[in-house]
């Protein structure tokens, strides 16, 4: 009897090193698969952290540099404020309907790739758009860059999660934070940049397609890197079977997997909080690098401290968005951070209706910390899906979604100015968005994922 108990543990000990073995090696494989390479160096880590930075830092400049010279655009190509509203919402629509297939692409030829292909979208578009002739042709233009915004927007917290499982929070808050700079920047440095290459907007907006051939060279190793993700589910997911028993009940528990439909992401309530949540941030976000800098231009600011002012209102976004996330992710339930950016943004809309240029400072700064909603938004979708195929899910849905909320803000922002021949209306609009905002931001930020919620 002895002997046979000794002989089952020797057997037991034996499957459990050969499974061990077998995850080990399943883990090389993938990893070799997914880079092109025999491993997975810290070299490889250090240069996929730099093409995380670089990729964000051109996520907004193709949206904030055409906010500082908008008044400059529309009389060089003959727009009108309806037109001009039409080309703020272009951002959102463009994110709404290239985002939702990032996620396909991902899988056919790898998260690496699409974002290359998508850096490499931003720098023509970018190239292309001041010299397309005609407004039909800087749409166009504006539209390629956008897409490939869009592509790399869904697919950031999909590489972290990914690639950086145990640093979701600050992951997620150093590619916010550099996203938050590369917005900044633009606005900031595009009208002195302007008038530095003789004072026509065409350089001026032309000049930011630099650092999008930058972060595309960054991405060009990881362009091998196909099906990553996929094969990391299923390493995990014949471990998981193999713990359970027998090859057999493994096969058919494999065989039940693949079987099983998509996460139905449309029925989980945490899911369409987030997209309305992410939708009504956005509207916010695309009506200030839209028109925030023409708010102040019109309240007797000058064209320059106007874009300074847009400046402030996104350089607030660098270090909050570096620590909202590593906070966020500390708490059980997000929904604190919401209120308090809800209420500096409704405190930034009253003073900018009561007195725009009197305390135009301390607006951007109340409007700046109300804008680091993104990154919050980022984080919860890291937070609501426990595995990366939920969190491209949720990414996608939420990002597509949420931007399809977000398309008739800008426009109408346009509309109402234009026809109220004022700011006003606008301003009140802003503030009243603000509202159903930190609502769905509280049911988001609840404890709880998708997966419990989505039935298959």
């Amino acid at each position: 009897m002895m002997g046979l108990m000794a002989s089952d543990e020797t057997r037991t000990d034996t499957r459990t090193e050969t499974r061990t073995e077998t995850r080990a090696m399943r883990q090389t494989e993938t990893t070799r698969s997914s880079t092109g390479t025999r491993a997975w160096t810290p070299w490889m880590t250090r240069l996929l952290v730099l093409g995380i930075v670089l990729a964000a830092l051109n996520l907004r400049p193709a949206i904030t540099s055409l906010g500082a010279l908008l008044e400059e655009v529309r009389d060089g190509l003959g727009m009108s404020g309806s037109v001009a509203g039409l080309l703020t919402s272009v951002p959102p629509l463009c994110f709404a309907v290239f985002g939702v297939a990032a996620p396909r692409l991902a899988r056919r030829f790898g998260p690496g790739a699409v974002v290359f292909g998508g850096m490499v979208a931003i720098t023509a578009g970018l190239l292309i758009r001041p010299y397309a002739g005609g407004t039909a042709g800087f749409l166009a233009a504006t539209a390629l860059a956008l897409m490939g915004i869009a592509l790399s927007n869904v697919l950031m917290p999909v590489i972290v999660k990914r690639f950086f499982p145990d640093r979701v929070g600050s992951m997620t808050g150093l590619y916010s934070m550099a996203l938050a700079f590369g917005t900044s920047i633009a606005a900031a440095a595009t009208v002195p940049v302007t008038n530095a290459l003789g004072g026509h907007w065409q350089p001026g907006l032309a000049v930011w397609a630099v650092p999008g051939a930058a972060a595309a060279l960054a991405w060009i190793p990881f362009v091998r890197a196909r099906k990553a993700s996929v094969s990391a589910e299923s390493a995990e997911s014949a471990e998981s079977a193999g713990s359970a028993g027998s090859d057999d009940r493994r096969a058919d528990a494999d065989g039940r997997r693949a079987e099983q439909p998509p996460l139905r992401i449309t029925r989980s309530r945490t899911a369409w909080a987030l997209a309305v949540f992410f939708g009504l941030q956005a509207t916010a976000a695309y009506i200030t690098m839209g028109w925030m800098a023409q708010i102040f231009r019109d309240a007797g600011v000058s064209a320059g401290t106007a874009g300074l002012l847009l400046a402030v209102i996104m350089v607030m976004g660098v270090p909050l968005a570096f620590v909202i996330p590593r906070v966020a992710t500390r708490l059980p339930h997000q929904g604190p951070i919401v209120v308090v950016l809800g209420v500096c943004g409704l405190a930034g809309y009253a003073g900018l209706y009561f007195a725009p240029a009197g305390g135009a400072w301390v607006w951007a700064l109340l409007l700046g910390v109300s804008n680091c909603a993104f990154p919050l938004a980022l984080t919860m979708v890291g937070m609501r899906a426990r595995t990366g195929a939920g969190v491209a899910q949720l990414s996608a849905f939420a990002q597509s979604t949420g931007y399809l909320i977000s398309i008739p803000g800008p426009l109408l922002v346009g509309v109402l100015y234009q026809h109220s021949g004022g700011w006003g209306l606008p301003i009140a609009l802003m503030s009243a968005l603000m509202v159903p905002q930190i609502v769905v931001g509280v049911l988001a930020g609840r404890d709880r994922t998708v997966e419990d919620e989505a039935v298959r």
